[in-house]
């Protein structure tokens, strides 16, 4: 069985699509996941996931390792039945909530000291660490240990972490290939693209993992302060130096507008914590743009969020009530608004998908585009 097989290009782009396949089923790219990351997708139960057609979501190993620890999940028989979610699940690292969250870190070449942010606790961690980690998590794709510099960052420092990525990649490759997973199934390893916003150094940091033959690859150090125009001349330069037979995944961007250039681009997959993190707070993604469900004009509005959505929200509330909801306090509108903001962003890729298989990404593109932003047009 292949990991990954590519099944079409559109002929005026670099859209594709693709099949990723693990042992705990396949998932169709380009893709979105929502994120777990303390091995629940934040007000969403699994079972209502699979009724919105999630494939596949993502989990932290930084947090899972902090709480509940992972040999509390490891006893459970790993992440999928500690969570009850039966279908692949891919773990980031933690490398950059260590870099973010923790109060302290020392970063060497042997791996990373940090305080927890949660009780000041200190840790250690090297790369063969943190495979070991997911490992026990039994992940159906992990991520390694890599360093993420901030922009703007000076090129000797960008050169630095670089290095250190490329070690920590190929340490990781080796310690997976000697530490079998308890669970019983093969797991599958990506390399990172670091290298901040220095062309040279991304294509030295992704020719040098290529060579490694990693299962698929990731871009990494994106969205950390930089223009969006950057961010994307970084994604169309790293994507071109990558294989054709391997999926991509562009780690931790997530507005509309961002994931659509990632997949014209030859982008397959996307994580982002924006559709739960908005919808905790009231504001809801809809065919039109952006609402802040909170704000008066919806207070006598009976219409659905988004006429165009069937989703169980749309179909069975009004903005009025959700309004009403979020001003009472009461936890099923951010429920009822984050599983909107789910299914939105998985109809997104499904939508894309089928433009793609039929030639007419660019198009779909531009007339999502179009209605999406015409307020700000």
């Amino acid at each position: 069985m292949s990991f990954y097989s590519l099944t079409h290009q559109d002929k005026f782009c670099k859209a594709r699509l693709g099949k990723v396949a693990t042992e705990h089923g396949e998932f169709e790219t380009p893709c979105f996941m929502p994120v777990g990351t303390s091995g629940t997708v934040k007000a969403v139960s699994p079972r209502e996931l699979n009724e919105m057609g999630a494939k596949i979501i993502l989990s932290n190993a930084y947090h899972l390792f902090l709480r509940p620890g992972t040999e509390v999940i490891k006893k459970a028989g790993g992440l999928h039945k500690f969570m009850s979610w039966d279908k692949p699940i891919l773990t980031d690292s933690g490398g950059y909530q260590i870099f973010s969250l923790a109060l302290l870190r020392k970063i060497s070449k042997d791996g990373v000291e940090f305080q927890s942010h949660i009780d000041g606790k200190k840790h250690f961690l090297t790369p063969e660490d943190v495979v070991g980690v997911q490992v026990d998590l039994g992940s159906d794709i992990m991520m390694p240990l890599d360093e993420c510099v901030h922009y703007p960052c000076a090129k000797d420092h960008a050169e630095v972490a670089m290095e250190k990525t490329i070690d920590w990649a190929n340490r990781s490759k080796k310690a997976l290939s000697e530490k079998p997973c308890p669970h019983g199934y093969r797991q599958n390893l990506f390399g990172i693209v670091q290298g901040a916003t220095y062309e040279d150094l991304r294509k030295d940091c992704a020719r040098r993992l290529v060579d490694m033959d990693f299962d698929g690859y990731s871009i990494g150090g994106v969205s950390v302060g930089e223009p969006r125009e950057l961010i994307y001349n970084i994604m169309d330069f790293v994507v071109d130096m990558l294989p054709r037979e391997k999926p991509r995944y562009l780690m931790g961007i997530g507005l509309p507008e961002n994931i659509l250039k990632g997949v014209e681009s030859g982008v397959d997959m996307y994580d982002c914590v924006i559709p739960t993190r908005y919808g905790r707070y009231g504001t809801a993604f809809t065919s039109e743009g952006k609402i802040a469900i909170t704000n008066a004009p919806y207070i006598e509005d009976f219409h659905p969020l988004d006429p165009e959505c069937d989703c169980y929200c749309c179909k069975n509330f009004s903005r009025a009530y959700l309004r009403h909801l979020f001003n009472v306090g009461e936890i099923l509108g951010l429920h009822l608004v984050s599983m909107h903001n789910i299914y939105f962003f998985l109809e997104i890729m499904r939508k894309a998908r089928e433009a793609i298989a039929v030639d007419r990404f660019v198009e779909f593109k531009r007339e999502f585009l179009g209605k999406y932003n015409r307020d700000e047009n």
